[in-house]
């Protein structure tokens, strides 16, 4: 039954994602301002990230920042359906520019194995494609709730294009099997592909600053990355226009990580991790998943409670701005 379930959703996004493209980009922004009218918690969430992560802006920004916000994430969720549903060739040919390939090949290449560390920035999904088109990989996942949303997301993401008909594309839970799993493949000199920015249990990792706020960070990547004397890559692929009947258009950043990420020292290791995707970030705030709880767990100790209460999410008066045709200042 679940499989069944799974079958349906997929055939529901496809029929979905087979609006035009101007349609999908209208949708999504239609779906933002309901999200904004109706203060649903994407717009709650974001606000608050937005009231945290940038304290000096006046309410008039931070309101253009929200709205952004809101519409990008939108466009991007009917994106993402098109492009788990589509001929990957023909998603792929949505990549305009390729910025720092050479550094992902001479990696591949050296055959130490690749840790690439893909932020919640721009379209990750459309990441994984082009991955998976240059090798097989391993993606570190955090499972759904529902056994149906897992059983979607592994038909979505499966990419079988390998000779003997298996799929490019390995699925990892983050759980204690992970890491094992994921040490063996980079000691191969395979490729694990990781999204840095993603709250990890607390115990699993450690504070460190985020946009001048204290956030539980994985020490994962670092720990994989000292063990196995992986190269550790960014990557990401940056929307840099909107489209039009031909879609978005995106181009792809790699770039080379800090050398504190491997640091023995757990600290500087996610001091640094943190550091890097917070530059990324502000390339275009817009891009970046801010309608995400990044800082609900607090610092042993530190007396603080989760930002997110009803009370801290409790709408504030902001001027009444369109939403902006433009990416904000960082």
């Amino acid at each position: 039954m679940t499989d069944l379930i799974a079958r349906l959703l997929h055939f529901l996004a496809a029929s979905l994602a087979r609006l035009p493209w101007p349609w999908l980009l209208k949708l999504g922004d239609a779906i933002a301002a309901l999200w904004l009218r109706l203060d649903a918690r994407e717009s709650r969430v974001a606000r608050r990230n937005l009231e945290l992560a940038y304290p000096d802006l006046l309410p008039g920004q931070r309101a253009q920042h929200q709205r952004a916000v809101l519409r990008t994430t939108a466009r991007q969720a009917l994106e993402t359906l098109r492009l788990w549903t589509r001929p990957h060739p023909e998603n792929l040919a949505l990549i305009r520019e390729q910025h720092g390939v050479e550094l992902f090949d001479a990696a591949l290449a050296a055959g130490r194995g690749v840790i690439v560390a893909a932020p919640h920035y721009g379209n990750w999904e459309l990441l994984n494609q082009w991955l998976a088109m240059r090798t097989p990989l391993a993606i570190l996942y955090r499972a759904p709730d529902s056994a149906v949303g897992e059983a979607f997301l592994n038909r979505v993401r499966a990419d079988t294009r390998q000779a003997d008909g298996s799929d490019r594309v390995t699925q990892v839970r983050a759980e204690g099997a992970a890491v094992r799993q994921l040490f063996k493949l980079l000691n191969r000199g395979g490729v694990v592909g990781i999204l840095p920015d993603q709250q990890p249990k607390a115990g699993d990792g450690e504070f460190a600053a985020f946009f001048g706020v204290q956030a539980l960070t994985m020490s994962l990547l670092g720990r994989l990355a000292q063990r196995s004397g992986a190269a550790v890559l960014f990557a990401y692929c940056e929307r840099i226009d909107a489209g039009d009947r031909d879609g978005p258009r995106f181009a792809l950043h790699i770039e080379a990580a800090p050398a504190a990420i491997a640091d023995a020292d757990t600290q500087a290791s996610v001091a640094a991790l943190n550091a890097a995707v917070e530059r990324i970030a502000r390339r275009d705030p817009a891009q970046y998943q801010w309608t995400y709880k990044r800082y609900t767990l607090r610092p042993p100790g530190s007396g603080e409670v989760t930002p997110y209460l009803e009370r801290d999410l409790e709408r504030a008066p902001t001027p009444d701005l369109p939403l902006p045709d433009r990416k904000p200042r960082p």
